[in-house]
């Protein structure tokens, strides 16, 4: 079994028991009284694009992870809110939040506290399988959900992504390969997500993006995701025609986060 079959088969049986303690009924009900008077909405889609069209040329996504399956522990005892403060100071345009719990350390309360102590966009980063977890990011603020097209088969990448924009959410479809962009095309994905690294093998090729990009249908925002870590990195990437970048570990392993943010986003301190 892969990496990736281990994770979602493990996410299955977490989303079960939260399922059992906190029914479906409550969590649309949340859902509906975030969007009631007011409408508690951030744009995902159109921050990466007012970004994109920006000075620094590209939007950078910056995501708060405290570990993963290929690094550990990246960075131990840092505050969340402190984290995506020096993000939104650093000029990111929007945030990623780590909310898988076995392997990256996350929670949805992450979720929750990162968008009290930011205005930013948010992505809700987790293995998105079954339809009562869009339902928990939309309860617990996420902006923008992550569909992996390879942990998912057509029928329900289908039924995600609809469930998605039927309740105001952007879903970043993600892909490794051809196969997998081709899914998402057919799918209508306004906002498509290559991701460099294998998930069968955790391996990172940075070539992925390049090779697939050409493909993507015309339209799309393309975000690139894993390995990109310099600001020469995300011109070439800006000059390529990719929209915006996911970066974590290389922030979250920075000494002084907000002055690492600002090195990749060409955003001068006040």
């Amino acid at each position: 079994m892969s990496v990736l079959e281990e994770i979602v088969a493990s996410t299955r049986e977490r989303v079960a028991a939260r399922r059992l303690a906190v029914p479906l009924e409550e969590l649309v009900a949340a859902g509906a009284v975030r969007l009631g008077a007011g409408g508690d909405r951030r744009p995902f889609a159109p921050a990466l694009r007012a970004r994109r069209a920006g000075p620094g040329g590209i939007a950078v996504i910056a995501e708060h992870k405290r570990a993963s399956p290929s690094a550990g522990v990246i960075r131990s005892g840092a505050r969340l809110a402190d984290v995506v403060g020096a993000y939104e100071r650093g000029g990111a345009a929007a945030l990623s939040v780590l909310t898988e719990e076995t392997r990256f350390a996350g929670s949805l309360e992450d979720l929750t506290t990162a968008r009290q102590a930011s205005a930013l966009p948010i992505l809700r980063k987790d293995f998105v399988v079954d339809p009562y977890q869009v339902h928990e990011a939309l309860a617990a603020g996420a902006d923008a959900i992550l569909l992996i097209v390879a942990a998912l088969d057509p029928g329900a990448l289908a039924e995600l992504h609809g469930l998605a924009r039927e309740l105001g959410l952007a879903a970043l479809v993600e892909v490794h390969d051809r196969r997998e962009l081709d899914l998402a095309g057919s799918l209508g994905a306004q906002l498509i997500g290559i991701n460099n690294r294998n998930l069968a093998t955790l391996e990172v090729d940075l070539a992925t993006t390049y090779a697939l990009l050409p493909d993507v249908p015309s339209g799309v925002l393309v975000v690139a995701e894993s390995g990109f870590s310099t600001r020469a990195e995300l011109e070439r990437l800006a000059e390529a025609g990719v929209d915006a970048v996911l970066i974590g570990e290389a922030l979250m392993r920075a000494p002084e986060i907000e002055a690492a943010c600002r090195r990749l986003t060409g955003v001068a301190p006040d």
